[in-house]
């Protein structure tokens, strides 16, 4: 039998902290317990105290740290998980901005979330700034009374001048200090723009390694200290790697997690105010929702991303996103007039995107929505015309990018299918068959799952159709979605 990794079992912390709040102890006595009895660091032993996930503590944390001007903090459960084990192993450092967040978060102060071993850790400009700034929040269960009367007295005469004169030294070489360059900034958007790049022709699971790494360098910035208009570019950076990782996310079968992804990438656009940013978020969540059965949702999401005024293909993009979610509830009208509107946000460009790559909508990928908008409101011939016309655009791109063109192939198939036509079906997934499993991702897997319904009806009978089911079958067990999820997972206490 494998040992806990930390001491105390979920069982054995939730006991402890129902028996003492039983007993009318406050959250300070039950986090002072939880650290001695269970041996735990100071700030994971208020986390249990409270009874909360690494997830929700997570979430307090961002919410409480929005409310304090320039000092915001996005937060995930990781991230949590590494500031407890500070100064361990495998940790980080929390800044102050986070210490305080996570003070407000716990109802305590700061100074009940250090032990000496943190202290000694701190740096010393840290660590004088931590004794020179209050806390906001007094400790759970203690009167202000208590905390005044083992006050320090005030310094007064010519110290009380020596000390502001000390507190404002101290705080001019934090603001003057940044820990970030313009050209380490320039580097990180490279990164990331490659990123979304490679996504539309690589293996989805190494990317997505490679893009919460490059993520977590930039939360990890952000925790640090910078100007003002770095801070922006870093949520900036920030929020199309959040981006990016709800739509990998979302494509690998785990929509409840790129959901969380979204919301993070959406506080990072409104921090840095950013457009663009915005919009692309707001194309991302609208892409979770769809494929999650929201398609109320998903029109919304595309239509309040149409609001803000945008450079580059985002709004050809939202645009046939909510034309897609009109389709696939029936509304014919609303469906075509959303494709009309990706035309005229197509001839209103005003420069190149920002990004590119997963971030872009290129003519082809434009033509393979209309197809299968086009497809599920009774439109076989005008869908054909569309999936053929995404072809020939395909072929002039300069990156190919595999989950397009695998569903612009499922368009024709489907078509084909409309018409009668099974052996033309066939020969149009021959490409779709062909992929490698890890580029099998959960939109091509859903597209072709519709597709083999759809062969079950009378009109698409015969020997050509039962192959072609047989075939799909085989496709989608063995796919991307399928394997993560069949890959073994690691537990957290």
């Amino acid at each position: 039998m494998n040992s806990p990794s930390k001491p105390g079992s979920k069982a054995d912390r939730d006991a402890l902290r129902q028996d003492m709040a039983n007993a009318g102890c406050s959250l300070s006595d039950i986090a002072i317990e939880m650290r001695t009895r269970f041996r735990m660091r100071p700030r994971e032993a208020w986390r249990h105290a409270h009874g909360w996930t690494l997830q929700e503590t997570a979430d307090r944390i961002t919410q409480g740290s929005v409310r304090r001007p320039g000092e915001a903090v996005a937060a995930d459960a990781s991230l949590v998980g590494k500031w407890e084990k500070w100064p361990g192993p495998s940790s980080r450092r929390p800044s102050l901005p986070v210490l305080f967040a996570m003070a407000e978060a716990f109802c305590c102060r700061v100074e009940d979330l250090l032990d000496l071993e943190d202290r000694r850790a701190l740096p010393d400009a840290e660590l004088r700034l931590l004794t020179l700034r209050p806390s906001t929040a007094e400790p759970s269960g203690t009167p202000a009374t208590a905390a005044s009367a083992v006050a320090s007295p005030e310094p007064a005469g010519s110290n009380l001048v020596r000390l502001a004169a000390d507190e404002s030294a101290t705080w001019a070489q934090w603001a003057e200090a940044s820990n970030v360059g313009d050209i380490a900034l320039e580097q990180l958007l490279a990164e990331t723009r490659s990123l979304a790049l490679d996504y539309l022709t690589s293996d989805p699971v190494a990317l997505f390694v490679r893009t919460r790494a490059l993520r977590d360098r930039v939360f990890a910035l952000l925790e640090g200290h910078q100007y003002p208009r770095q801070s922006t570019d870093l949520y900036v950076a920030a929020g199309y790697l959040c981006g990016l990782l709800a739509w990998m996310s979302s494509d690998l079968g785990q929509l409840r997690d790129a959901d969380t992804q979204g919301r993070t990438a959406w506080l990072c656009a409104e921090l840095a105010r950013h457009n663009n940013l915005r919009a692309w978020v707001l194309s991302t969540r609208s892409k979770v929702a769809f494929w999650d059965g929201r398609l109320r949702d998903a029109i919304n999401f595309a239509r309040r991303g149409a609001t803000y005024r945008t450079t580059g293909t985002v709004a050809v993009l939202l645009a046939c996103q909510e034309a897609d979610a009109w389709s696939e509830l029936g509304a014919q009208d609303e469906a075509m007039a959303a494709l009309a509107h990706a035309e005229d946000a197509r001839a209103a460009m005003s420069s190149e995107d920002e990004i590119g790559g997963i971030f872009a909508c290129q003519p082809a990928r434009q033509e393979n929505y209309a197809a299968a908008v086009q497809l599920r409101i009774g439109r076989p011939a005008e869908a054909l015309r569309s999936a053929d016309n995404a072809l020939a655009l395909m072929v002039v791109q300069p990156v190919r990018a595999y989950g397009t063109e695998a569903q612009i192939h499922i368009s024709q198939a489907a078509a084909h299918l409309a018409n009668g036509e099974a052996e033309g079906a066939l020969e149009a997934l021959a490409p779709v068959l062909a992929l490698p499993p890890d580029h099998r991702l959960q939109p091509v897997t859903r597209r072709l799952n519709e597709l083999s319904t759809s062969i079950g009806r009378p009109s698409a009978s015969g020997t050509a159709t039962v192959g072609l089911r047989q075939a799909v079958e085989a496709f989608c067990v063995d796919s991307a979605p399928r394997h993560l999820a069949l890959s073994p997972g690691e537990g957290s206490p």
